[in-house]
């Protein structure tokens, strides 16, 4: 990656964001090139494990080190679905298993499935950094921000500054793909779409309670950053709020 975006991109989120947790990004790649993820003293959950990128620690997944079938599919590692899955996600089998009941019925999911998008990671190692731990080899495809109602204003009406469509979508989903599958998906679309997410309530715990993330498709990322001054950050409106980020 051009390292001068690195050093822009950090330069105005401190003039426009300060005080605002800086993104993640990731990456796909089969070079074992950072500290993989040991789930044997990890959390299960792939969204837990990205605190300590948040805190600066560069993270490396594979079909190994993700815990959760769940992530290891939205993750690209495996795209089958576990047996009874429709009844996991809706009403659950007595005496069996409990239904998460974010479906009504098995039969939803089965439809609902129909129309998920096939997902096949690009490589066999996943890497997260945080923004400023950027290599000028990393090629990210997507920056992930965790981020309060305030910040996430200001993003998605960024990313909406130079369209002539709507540039944002939130997709029915657990957290892991609101900030894995989906923002690499619409990376690849002629119109893409930064991804708003995080509403996963299985995946809610593992973040703070006034935080959901917002990632955004390298492709949009680059265009966002050019446009920074010359949007409405620059104006007594977005002023206003920078004063209580």
């Amino acid at each position: 990656m051009d390292v001068s975006l690195k050093e822009k991109f950090l330069m105005l989120w401190k003039r426009y964001f300060d005080g605002a947790d800086l993104p993640v990004i990731l990456y796909y790649t089969d070079k074992k090139t950072v500290e993989e993820n040991d789930p044997k003293k990890s959390s299960f959950c792939l969204i837990a494990c990205l605190n300590r990128v948040r805190k600066g620690t560069s993270l490396r997944f594979n079909t190994h080190s993700v815990g959760c079938p769940g992530g290891k599919r939205y993750a690209g590692f495996n795209p089958e679905i576990t047996e009874n899955f429709e009844y996991f996600l809706s009403c659950g089998i007595p005496n069996v298993m409990e239904g998460e009941r974010y479906k009504q019925s098995p039969e939803l999911v089965k439809n609902w499935l129909k129309d998920s998008p096939p997902y096949l990671a690009s490589g066999s190692q996943i890497v997260f950094k945080r923004w400023d731990h950027i290599d000028e080899e990393d090629e990210p495809e997507a920056v992930i921000f965790f981020a309060k109602p305030d910040v996430i204003s200001g993003l998605f009406t960024l990313a909406n500054y130079d369209l002539m469509y709507q540039g944002v979508t939130a997709p029915f989903g657990s957290g892991c793909s609101s900030i894995v599958m989906y923002p690499v998906l619409e990376g690849e679309k002629e119109h893409p779409h930064c991804v708003f997410g995080m509403f996963d309530p299985s995946a809610r715990p593992y973040v703070e309670r006034d935080t959901l993330t917002f990632a955004v498709p390298m492709i949009m990322f680059t265009q966002m950053v050019e446009n920074m001054e010359e949007s409405f950050l620059i104006t007594p409106t977005w002023d206003a709020i920078k004063k209580r980020l």
